[in-house]
């Protein structure tokens, strides 16, 4: 029996965000930076990748350090970090790395024979004068690059507009031609940031970063976070350069936007900054996102959700799951880690309720939920149930309560397993018949203490 896929589709111990996606033979390989379990900053680590079969997404390998950040001749002391990198295949047949180091604001690439092999430098994005992108006057800093390589060209797309900064003026697509490196077409802007979107159709939604790039059939699919971080857009085109269309939401890390179970402003857990894109899989599309854990921004994972494009070319924004790429609910019987949650919420988040793990930065420890106190709901999108009669919590810390059951968020209490304080990971259990069929499952924590939980299942 193949695994089933969750969210976060890597080990919990894994923090890999802002991850491009590409089906290279008959595996899909996640290009992403590399923060810390404990992070004190963004992309602390060397640039890992992992691989999945194309037909058992639920089974990643790891393939190792692919790119070391000393690797780069601008950091041979490892003072700067690795941002947001993509790869594209070059004419040439060759596997190319785009990214850019968090102090300098020029595009570094490195170049591989295999999609998931060393990584070797290469050089720098300049212009045909040897002049690196990024430091001509008039150049914008150059940030989060993504790349589309079409013939013997290669677009490159750009660009970070905070709020404020009218020296950021918007998403930039240069062109470079057959050494991946020269800039043969200068950047121009593709999509406005927010201080000079006033009547282009982006208002609300401006480029903030994290621009990507797809093509579907004739069209272009410009993938970026917008000014309110949290969600994932995409803009559309015919051209590659020119008369991009705001199209919508695909994804907010927050569930921000959706509605039908929830009020659409309904907040369902931790938010932060978003990255990430989409990929085409056994004929299935995909968004690939991330969202934050720790209690701090600096320690994300990715995640991932089944999308649909419609006849028009829209994407309709899609709910957060724990069920990601599994191609449907989860099982709905024995044990799962409580980490798989995609909702964390409740009235009082002041002592942060958060996924957390025990050791250092890759100690290949499950993550576990803590800072749960009164009133806070832990909730689990979805499950197959059939023939359940009783749940079982597995937590330890100071605690005196009960965990309420209920299949929504808001919906009525089934039962309540009630706990008690427990030095270590402890199971308790009780008579909660669940309705047969695919819902949500969702712990609210009703008493004192602050329990962590470790996980949750299911007995027939």
């Amino acid at each position: 029996m193949k695994k089933q896929a969750y969210n976060p589709y890597l080990p919990s111990w894994e923090y890999i965000p802002d991850g491009e996606p590409y089906v290279f033979g008959d595996r899909v390989y996640v290009y992403g930076s590399h923060d810390l379990s404990n992070g004190w900053v963004f992309c602390l680590g060397d640039y890992v990748c992992w691989s999945a079969p194309v037909d058992d997404l639920g089974n990643w390998r790891y393939e190792g350090v692919i790119y070391p950040k000393t690797s780069d001749p601008l950091n041979r002391d490892g003072r700067m970090c690795l941002y947001a990198p993509d790869v594209t295949v070059g004419p040439d047949g060759r596997y190319y790395l785009y990214y850019v180091l968090d102090k300098v604001s020029v595009v570094s690439v490195a170049v591989c024979d295999t999609p998931a092999g060393k990584y070797e430098f290469y050089g720098y994005v300049h212009y045909p004068d040897g002049m690196r992108l990024g430091e001509k006057a008039g150049d914008e800093p150059q940030f989060d690059p993504g790349v589309i390589t079409e013939g013997e060209l290669t677009y490159l797309y750009t660009g970070f507009c905070g709020r404020g900064d009218r020296s950021r003026t918007g998403a930039q697509a240069t062109v470079l031609g057959p050494d991946m490196l020269t800039v043969v077409e200068k950047p121009v802007i593709v999509a406005p940031g927010c201080m000079y979107a006033e009547g282009t159709g982006f208002e609300g939604h401006e480029f903030f970063e994290a621009p990507s790039i797809r093509k579907i059939g004739d069209t272009y699919y410009f993938i970026y976070s917008s000014a309110v971080m949290h969600e994932l857009c995409y803009a559309t085109s015919k051209e590659p350069r020119s008369g991009f269309k705001y199209g919508g939401v695909i994804v907010s890390n927050g569930d921000i936007g959706i509605s039908g179970y929830k009020p659409a402003e309904k907040v369902m857990s931790n938010i932060g900054n978003n990255h990430g894109s989409i990929v085409e899989i056994n004929g299935k599309w995909y968004i690939f996102y991330h969202r934050q854990t720790n209690g701090t921004w600096f320690s994300r994972q990715g995640c991932a959700e089944e999308i649909v494009i419609s006849e028009d070319g829209r994407i309709p924004q899609v709910e957060i799951t724990s069920c990601g790429l599994n191609g449907g609910p989860l099982r709905g019987e024995g044990e799962y880690p409580a980490y798989l949650a995609c909702h964390i919420f409740g009235e009082d988040m002041r002592r942060n309720a958060k996924i957390a793990q025990d050791g250092r930065d890759g100690d290949e420890n499950d993550g576990y939920i803590t800072g749960i106190r009164d009133g806070i709901s832990v909730g689990f999108r979805y499950f197959d149930f059939k023939g359940i009669k009783s749940v079982t919590v597995s937590v330890r810390g100071y605690m005196h309560g009960e965990f309420r059951v209920r299949t929504s968020w808001d919906g009525p209490v089934l039962g309540a397993v009630k706990v008690e304080s427990a030095n270590i990971w402890q199971d308790f259990s009780a008579a909660v018949p669940l309705p047969d069929g695919v819902s949500a499952l969702y712990l609210e924590y009703s008493g004192s203490g602050d329990p962590q939980l470790r996980a949750v299942g299911f007995g027939k």
